[in-house]
């Protein structure tokens, strides 16, 4: 999954995991915990296991509303005016797009200022971390521009207490913003590597609702399902079965679909009803293919 830009509209971003919990999959290990810097809120600790059953899924939506009451995202301060300009590019584009800057639209804006984006690249390029376009991570994978990321999360209109699925984690960044809407945040990742560093990095940073998983992004994440709003970062030549039956009935998805390395389309998905579904293209874009396996196990 390396998806290129495509007239600076570039999507690859995501979310990996907190709490920790990056569950197992065939090839996939657990990442390590590391403590929350300094500068980061101290977060709230994982909720306990539950029993299988109902009782099980009365205990996980009790832990849920609590978390949700009790979990506020980390705060940073450090590069405050390079993310502030950062947002003020994200303005223009959405002028250009028709965003109505109403009150969930704002929200969206607060989010791409709140989250360091910094911490989301290397090293190398962390220089470069606020401009205007994607940059490159690891294993040749890209970080998105900053008003795509913002724009799939606007067009997702994530509400506390939704349950959120990404369909590839990356670098993380993705999913750190998405927590800013709603504690339930469900990442996979295919790339075992960057599904633990990810793991890792949202753990270090304070980022704990989010939960990773290494697998193919294809078949979903059944175990969590269904889900208010679902998020893809990579092109399938048509949406996955598996993502339509899993997405609520009133829920949203945003996916870009269309040739394996050609021009293709974002996509939001809509679903009415069971077996009734709507899909409207949103803009071009390029994306590199929604993977069934590691490449970087070959």
């Amino acid at each position: 999954m390396r998806p290129e830009g495509f007239a600076r509209h570039a999507l690859r971003a995501a979310g990996a995991a907190a709490i920790l919990l990056v569950l197992m999959a065939p090839g996939c290990s657990t990442a390590a915990e590391n403590p929350p810097p300094a500068e980061s809120k101290a977060n709230a600790a994982e909720p306990p296991a539950s029993a299988k059953g109902e009782k099980g899924d009365a205990a996980d939506a009790k832990a849920d509303q609590a978390q949700e009451k009790t979990w506020t995202p980390p705060t940073f301060t450090a590069r405050r005016r390079e993310r502030d300009r950062m947002v003020e590019t994200i303005k223009n584009y959405g002028k250009h797009y028709g965003w109505r800057f109403d009150a969930a639209d704002q929200a969206v804006l607060e989010a791409m200022a709140a989250v360091p984006r910094h911490q989301f690249v290397p090293m190398k390029v962390s220089s470069l971390a606020y401009g205007d376009g994607p940059l490159p991570t690891a294993h040749g994978q890209t970080i998105s521009q900053p008003y795509m990321v913002a724009e799939m999360t606007r067009l997702l209109r994530v509400k506390p207490g939704d349950r959120v699925l990404e369909i590839g984690t990356g670098s993380g960044y993705q999913a750190a913003i998405l927590t800013h809407f709603t504690t339930e945040v469900y990442s996979i990742e295919i790339i075992k590597s960057l599904a633990e560093t990810a793991a890792k990095r949202l753990k270090r940073l304070g980022y704990d609702p989010v939960k990773v998983r290494c697998g193919d992004g294809h078949f979903g994440w059944p175990e969590h399902a269904p889900f208010d709003a679902i998020i893809g970062t990579a092109v399938a030549g048509k949406v996955p079965p598996a993502l339509i039956e899993q997405l609520k009935v009133g829920g949203r998805m945003v996916i870009p679909i269309g040739p394996r390395y050609g021009i293709q389309r974002l996509m939001l998905v809509e679903k009415d009803a069971p077996g009734l579904v709507r899909q409207r293209s949103i803009m071009l874009v390029q994306f590199v293919p929604m993977l069934h396996e590691d490449p970087t196990e070959k």
